[in-house]
């Protein structure tokens, strides 16, 4: 039996043509054409995705036990509780560059490829790392901490796209047209090649999601050190990820406590891996520590909604954002 990060070769192969298979029939057929992403599709592609991860879910504890099993779900909880959050920042940037809702759809798409690349690399480098350094567990439970700590005190996400390093390393190796070409990424203006304001935005979507990576793939390694498990909790949680950004993109400014309630999870988790030299946390209290958290910050935003008004919520968000 070939082994890769000590699972069976099979599995990590099975896992990957399953995914492809999934992007394929979910942006490659299903949603092939370009149109505005109402919210009934976009909640019944969540429930799907949502769906697969908990059948995934069944499929790790009769293979691997239970304990792989509520690892799987702490980190895919954790992660998809996290890029909600980070679809904040995906709204203010679509505002920021104008994209039509027709279009957003198309940026997400390949931003969502790309995420699924990176983050099989980085997953595997901070799985080699730890397994190389185990000193280094200390130094991803630091940043993770710090990550807890600056997002407990900041007020709001403050993005400013044309500061983006991206964006400036972009306008200098190609011309950018002034504006949008439909659902084109690249044009040809007298017979030169530019690119157009939707791949400036592809570009921004994906530094963005590098950024939120570094900051939540260290948090699920926390939980597990299995490379597996990190990594098909991790793909799993940021599949469904476009679907989500159209069902809750009207509503996330409703989640007024969630951000805080995700700032004490990472302090947690940070927390957990400093100290796991020395105090043992298991993984069904992790995973009891994790829901429980997200629960009040969810009933507490629930009831600060019903007492504010539409219009109150909406000066709030401009204000921290």
């Amino acid at each position: 039996m070939v082994e890769f990060f000590g699972i069976d070769a099979t599995l990590w192969v099975v896992f990957n043509v399953f995914v492809v298979g999934m992007l394929v029939v979910d942006l490659g057929i299903v949603n092939r054409k370009s149109h505005v992403i109402a919210m009934r599709e976009a909640a019944v592609w969540s429930s799907v995705w949502i769906g697969l991860a908990m059948v995934f879910n069944a499929v790790i504890y009769f293979v691997m036990g239970e304990e792989s099993a509520f690892q799987y779900l702490t980190g895919y909880i954790i992660e998809k509780s996290l890029s909600v959050d980070n679809m904040f920042i995906f709204a203010i940037i679509f505002s920021y560059f104008h994209v039509p809702q027709i279009y957003q759809p198309r940026v997400l798409k390949w931003g969502i490829i790309g995420a699924v690349l990176m983050r099989f690399a980085l997953i595997l480098a901070g799985a080699a790392v730890l397994e190389a350094f185990h000193w280094m567990i200390y130094v991803f439970g630091g940043a993770i901490l710090v990550t807890g700590v600056r997002m407990l005190v900041e007020r709001g996400k403050h993005v400013e796209p044309e500061k983006n390093p991206a964006v400036k390393l972009l306008r200098k190796i190609i011309p950018i047209t002034d504006k949008m070409h439909e659902e084109k990424f690249f044009v040809k203006t007298n017979g030169v090649r530019h690119a157009t304001p939707l791949f400036l935005v592809l570009v921004v979507v994906e530094f963005t999601d590098l950024v939120f990576a570094v900051d939540s793939i260290p948090a699920i390694f926390a939980i597990t050190t299995d490379t597996f498990i990190v990594y098909t909790s991790n793909i799993f949680a940021i599949l469904g990820l476009r679907a989500l950004y159209f069902l809750l993109a009207g509503a996330i400014r409703r989640f007024a406590y969630l951000k805080m309630g995700l700032a004490i999870i990472l302090l947690f988790v940070g927390g957990k891996m400093v100290l796991s030299d020395l105090v043992h946390i298991s993984t069904t209290v992790s995973l009891a520590v994790v829901l429980g958290i997200l629960g009040v910050a969810i009933l507490a935003s629930y009831i600060r909604s019903k007492k504010t008004s539409p219009e109150a919520l909406e000066m709030v968000d401009k204000s921290e954002h």
